[in-house]
């Protein structure tokens, strides 16, 4: 090491401590003070020679992070690559991380063709996808930042995408030659790429990336990375079925890919065949979960057809004759059902309610069981969905088949218990414990606008009891709901004039006035201080 280059180890790490952990943004008038003090060729030096003083390494990795992330410190990175190439390599997970730091910096903040020259000439793209391979987490993310700033550049996106699928750096060459972190590490890159802009998604597209998360789900020989994958799978699902997310999201060549992923490459058939033939219960439950959220969405009818809908529901009523002791999955599925239920267009509700027979014969049964907790209350979550507690009121009430058939599921399942009608059945749910009875709120908040829940709710005078009752609940969540199930009850008995005009509901619309007017903290009528006035006591 140079003479000129080299600091005391002491010193220089009292600096760069200080230095790395001031507070607040730094300026690039501080960099360049601090580097005039300590130059940057000292601060390397010290770096690589100094590796085993205690504390020296993080404060001076710490420390240049922070200068390379001004302007000033990352005109100063294309005098010094040959060190980065250097810490692309090194054997320091916090020196790699830094190097691809650097990489970032000098993308981001310097003269964009010099950097995307020198990124070229340099030959880092190799370094780092070794870097996303090998590293780990911390320099897996901060390779993949690099990477995502070097498709930004023309240049950039012919390196990240060679014409040429036999190039060692072709994500699907480097793909299949990696240990299953590595691959699943890959995979999430395209799909952090895709997600850069359309253009960008296009190229993903083009070069036939997306199958590699197809065929990667397809096999299903190692768990751990299957679920990685259908979580990666949910994630670029969604970006072609979101519209109204970041405005690049709405590009007519966006919406092209994201339709590839449902139209020419099946992601939606693709969970049902894990839904259906998957091993294992949690790739199963995680599948039915996933397509529940992608389901959920707004927009997730407009790009999948109904026959792809009903194709997961069929993959999902059949597993319902095997779960069995399966309580997980069960629930799992009870909760995915109530996802694709709880979807704002009520096309999802309308669905499960309109196959033969229903799917949501499953989620009325469970509801009402009170044999297992948890199935029963995933169950009552999801019912509310499907019955519109989520939706907004001009389309809680589905269509005329699907209201039929959701009337007769409720009405079949209370005469086959000793409840003998849905009041009963939902007094039941009320008196039990808190959790249960929050979804039972839920429940009826939604089922209450159908003209034939509301009759068994007012004739039902201990439901009006429980749910006016302000001392029932004694956490904020219960407390809420309970208020809202009130506003619901009262919303639709007083949209009917004849209801209203009855004498005999007047005292239970007083009940439900008086509990709305409280709010749902309300539980005494007098709640402020009161004065006392008393002997002092006397010793």
């Amino acid at each position: 090491m140079d003479e000129e280059f080299s600091s005391d180890p002491s010193q220089l790490l009292e600096a760069a401590s200080d230095f790395a952990y001031q507070p607040g943004a730094l300026s690039d008038t501080s960099a360049q003070e601090f580097l005039t003090r300590f130059p940057l060729p000292a601060i390397i030096s010290a770096l690589q020679a100094n590796t085993d003083y205690p504390g020296l390494e993080n404060a001076l990795v710490d420390c240049l992070e922070r200068i390379f992330r001004t302007k000033y410190g990352a005109s100063l990175i294309p005098h010094y690559m040959p060190f980065v190439l250097v810490g692309l390599g090194a054997n320091s997970q916090k020196v790699r991380r830094l190097a691809c730091v650097a990489i970032s910096c000098l993308l981001e903040n310097t003269d964009k063709r010099i950097a995307v020259q020198l990124v070229v000439q340099h030959g880092v793209y190799p370094l780092l996808l070794s870097c996303l391979i090998d590293g780990d987490e911390q320099v897996a993310t901060a390779s993949t930042d690099a990477i995502k700033n070097m498709v930004g550049y023309p240049e950039g996106m012919g390196i990240v995408f060679p014409a040429s699928v036999n190039e060692a750096t072709h994500l699907g060459n480097l793909a299949a030659k990696c240990s299953s972190l590595g691959r699943v590490r890959v995979l999430a890159l395209i799909v952090r790429l895709f997600s850069i802009s359309s253009s960008v998604a296009s190229e993903v597209s083009r070069s036939n990336l997306l199958s590699l998360l197809e065929a990667e789900v397809k096999n299903t020989n190692d768990t751990l990375v299957t679920l990685n994958v259908l979580e990666l799978l949910y994630e670029i699902t969604r970006l072609g079925v979101s519209i109204y997310v970041p405005m690049f999201f709405c590009s007519k060549v966006m919406l092209q890919a994201g339709n590839l992923i449902f139209q020419e490459k099946s992601q939606i058939r693709l969970l049902s065949y894990i839904i259906s033939g998957a091993a294992e219960s949690i790739l199963r439950s995680r599948a039915m979960m996933i397509a529940g959220r992608l389901l959920s969405k707004e927009n997730a009818f407009a790009f999948i057809d109904e026959s792809s809908v009903r194709t997961v529901l069929s993959a999902i009523d059949r597993r319902f004759e095997f779960m069995g002791q399966e309580a997980d999955e069960c629930e799992c599925a009870l909760e995915a059902l109530g996802q694709i239920g709880s979807c704002n267009v009520a096309q999802g509700a309308t669905i499960l309610l309109a196959t033969t027979p229903p799917t949501a014969r499953h989620v009325v049964d469970a509801a009402f069981d009170r044999q297992q907790h948890g199935k029963q209350l995933a169950a009552l979550h999801s019912l509310g969905n499907i019955a519109g507690e989520t939706r907004i009121e001009n389309t809680m009430v589905l269509s005329s088949s699907a209201e039929e058939n959701l009337r007769s599921l409720t009405y079949d399942k209370a005469s086959r218990t000793s409840k003998l009608t849905p009041s009963g059945l939902l007094l039941s749910v009320l008196q039990q414990d808190s959790e249960i009875r929050i979804a039972g709120y839920r429940l009826i908040s939604g089922l209450v606008a159908r003209p034939w829940c509301l009759t068994e709710i007012i004739s039902r005078q201990e439901i009006i009891d429980i749910v006016t009752n302000t001392y029932t609940e004694t956490t904020k969540i219960g407390m809420e709901a309970r208020h809202r199930c009130c506003e619901a009850i009262y919303r639709v008995f007083s949209s009917s004039t004849k209801l209203l005009s009855d004498p005999s509901f007047a005292d239970m619309a007083s009940k439900l006035q008086e509990a709305i007017r409280r709010g749902p903290y309300g539980a005494r009528k007098h709640t402020e201080a009161q004065p006392v006035v008393a002997t002092a006591d006397r010793f």
